[in-house]
């Protein structure tokens, strides 16, 4: 995909609102120059009354484990103690930096959603105040999903499936394709309906086919979980019809493509007339399902998957007519499960929370409610979370940080060595035209047009997902609005749009320990500092570098410097294929290779812009701790986070991102912190200067 983050938080047990959105469940002031002038400084320090939140200068010292020996675990020295001694919340898969942000967003949301609850006709007090009434939810079971279930039912043969299948698109139900709009990869400008793989009720094609004896427990929960949906809506033979459907998956599964496969933006463009994505399975309706899910009348679809699509397509028509209802019927109350009846929201977390993600309790009532409404409409939440908690000189400081880390990006692209001058100049141009976005759109999403009742939870989630549906289908035939976020202000994250040659970074991420205006500037560019070098280099990584300075997907670079590019990333490939996070389970280097250039590239950045920062000064010394040493704990402490072991095992399989630990361990390629920490050939974690890995 050409958005990237910068992490991925806990899987929320509650399903994403209009799942046919604009690439992710992600929800993207102006446009600023790429390059500050040398020498530009960076955060001011912090007078003496205004003290950083964390610790004397904005790094928690007590979480440290100073009897680890930092090269032999950079992350424990720095974390250990406060790995220790934090416990992971009963209702989280893992915990650490981001979540505790994330708890925070979410306690501001409830504040906000509870007094707009006061005033009926409020459409976000209304929508939260129809999650909260658990009596009137319980009382109506499954009853909101009945006409649904009943129009799958009633089906006379496979077109009319086929045609309800488009019908259950708008509604959010991800099956069996998974769909959205975004820009053309090759024409920006232009908005265009996407395909791409979905269907399965598990997290991955691996989920299906692996031997792996712990994943062989994960298909029998799956199992389990769709005999219990049949049996709650009162379906008999639900063991044979549950086994049905797990054939019919692992048949999907089989056609699936794999995660890195997936990833690669040249494999995954492939441009189809509706003709054409016929052929791929001619026995399946598209002529009905193009007609119900509102896109009949466009000339062409990016197909990121062609063969998964089209091998998908042809399992469906040759599936029995009952089996395929069956599917078809699980998979939308699988999505609306979260919103009817508690053992229906039971069943959902049982086996989306406990079983996949080792979750031993479901988060309250209000948190579930919070992520339900931010999720339908983040925007309006948004506007009252940016009043209150993102003051403008916040933002200000924040754009001063970008300007400088953007500058720092710049200099080091003209000093690269192995390089050449025209592809410098191509990528520099790239850099000039690239547009920040910091805190919070420009132009707040209008939600008039959404319907939403104080008494109907389950309708309101199913008007949420048509009114998205639709107003991503609005943007068709149409110029992009380039200042749309995908992210609302609430999130703690940021991301790279390569269509559109963009960073993004929302309000909620801009607070400590990744960005405190009273913290040490060393931790600040350690934090925050290196988070925008993560998505400022993402555009010039193994996929964001085969987009150009329009934000075209196009050849650009010349082929020797692809090689000499493709030599380097091999090297961080091997490094990161090293690391055994589980017994047996090893990080997937190419997998997580984007995201592990961000980071090489982001600390790279982050320290020269730090340096840049001092205007030639030398950095204090404080709490006995150089400018450098301060510099890397500040990046080793966003990664503070714990897991339980069916979250990192998912992770390993399903995530681009590194587990935290080996995040934080890319420090081991830089020489400067081998002199800060006085890491010696006997460390752990030690790499002869030769064997670091050096891109940017």
């Amino acid at each position: 995909m050409k958005r990237i983050l910068i992490a991925l938080l806990a899987t929320s047990t509650l399903s994403a609102c209009a799942t046919t959105g604009t690439g992710t469940t992600t929800a993207e002031v102006a446009e600023q120059t790429a390059t500050v002038a040398e020498g530009a400084t960076g955060p001011v320090a912090p007078a003496p009354a205004d003290a950083p939140q964390l610790g004397s200068f904005g790094f928690d010292t007590a979480g440290m484990d100073r009897s680890v020996d930092p090269g032999d675990s950079f992350y424990d020295f720095a974390n250990g103690t406060w790995a220790k001694t934090t416990p992971i919340p009963a209702d989280r898969s893992n915990y650490g930096m981001f979540t505790m942000l994330e708890d925070l967003s979410n306690e501001r949301t409830r504040e906000i959603l509870e007094e707009h609850a006061k005033t009926p006709g409020s459409k976000i007090g209304d929508f939260y105040t129809s999650f909260m009434d658990r009596a009137a939810v319980n009382a109506e079971g499954f009853q909101p999903l009945v006409p649904v279930l009943q129009t799958i039912d009633q089906a006379k043969n496979h077109a009319e499936l086929a045609a309800i299948m488009g019908r259950l698109n708008r509604l959010g139900v991800g099956a069996p394709f998974a769909t959205y709009v975004d820009s053309d990869d090759k024409n920006p400008d232009a908005a265009i309906f996407q395909f791409y793989q979905g269907g399965l009720g598990l997290p991955d094609r691996d989920y299906y086919l692996s031997d792996d004896a712990n994943l062989a427990g994960k298909r029998k929960a799956y199992r389990d979980y769709l005999v219990q949906l049949l049996k709650l809506t009162g379906e008999d033979n639900a063991e044979a019809r549950a086994d049905a459907i797990m054939a019919l998956e692992t048949d999907i599964a089989e056609a699936h493509w794999t995660q890195v496969d997936s990833r690669d933006a040249q494999k995954t463009y492939n441009k189809l007339t509706p003709a054409q994505l016929a052929q791929a399975a001619p026995e399946f309706a598209w002529d009905g399902y193009l007609k119900t899910a509102g896109i009949a009348d466009q000339p062409s679809f990016i197909v990121r998957q062609p063969t998964a699509i089209g091998g998908t397509a042809k399992v469906l028509t040759s599936a029995p007519l009952t089996v395929l209802k069956d599917y078809l019927k699980l998979h939308t109350l699988d999505t609306y499960a979260p919103y009817l009846s508690d053992p229906f929201v039971d069943a959902n977390f049982a086996f989306h929370g406990t079983a996949l993600n080792g979750t031993p309790e479901n988060q309250d009532l209000w948190k579930r409610g919070a992520n339900l409404v931010t999720n339908a409409m983040g925007e309006e939440v948004g506007k009252y979370y940016v009043e209150r908690y993102f003051p403008p000189e916040a933002k200000a400081a924040a754009d001063e940080l970008v300007g400088n880390v953007l500058a720092a990006m710049d200099r080091r692209i003209q000093n690269l060595s192995w390089m050449a001058p025209e592809t410098k100049a191509r990528a520099r141009a790239k850099l000039a035209a690239f547009t920040p976005k910091i805190g919070y759109p420009e132009k707040w999403r209008d939600y008039s047009a959404l319907a939403v009742a104080r008494d109907d939870l389950a309708g309101n989630v199913m008007r949420a997902n048509e009114f998205e549906h639709q107003r991503n289908l609005d943007k068709l035939g149409k110029p992009i609005d380039r200042g749309e976020w995908f992210m609302t202000p609430m999130t703690i994250n940021a991301y790279a749009n390569f269509t559109w040659n963009e960073i993004v970074f929302p309000a909620a991420i801009l607070q400590p320990p990744f960005f405190d205006p009273n913290a040490d500037p060393a931790v600040n560019y350690g934090g925050i500092g290196a988070v925008i070098g993560h998505e400022v280099s993402h555009h010039f990584d193994d996929q964001g570098s085969k987009y150009s300075e329009t934000g075209a997907l196009e050849e650009w670079w010349t082929p020797a410097d692809v090689k000499r590019f493709e030599a380097l990333t091999q090297a961080l490939v091997e490094q990161y294929n090293q690391y055994e996070p589980l017994p047996g389970k090893h990080v997937n280097g190419q997998l997580t290779l984007g995201e592990n250039i961000g980071d090489l590239a982001g600390v790279t950045i982050a320290y020269d812009a730090y340096l840049t920062s001092l205007g030639g000064k030398e950095p204090p010394v404080i709490d006995g701790m150089t400018g450098a040493q301060r510099f890397y704990l500040g990046w080793a402490q966003i990664w503070r986070r714990n897991y339980r072991e069916d979250n990192l095992l998912q992770r390993l399989i399903t995530d681009p991102h590194a587990p935290s630990r080996e995040r934080a361990s890319v420090v081991r390629n830089f020489d400067e912190w081998y002199k800060a920490y006085n890491v010696s050939p006997d460390d752990t974690l030690y790499l002869s200067p030769d064997a670091r890995v050096r891109i940017w």
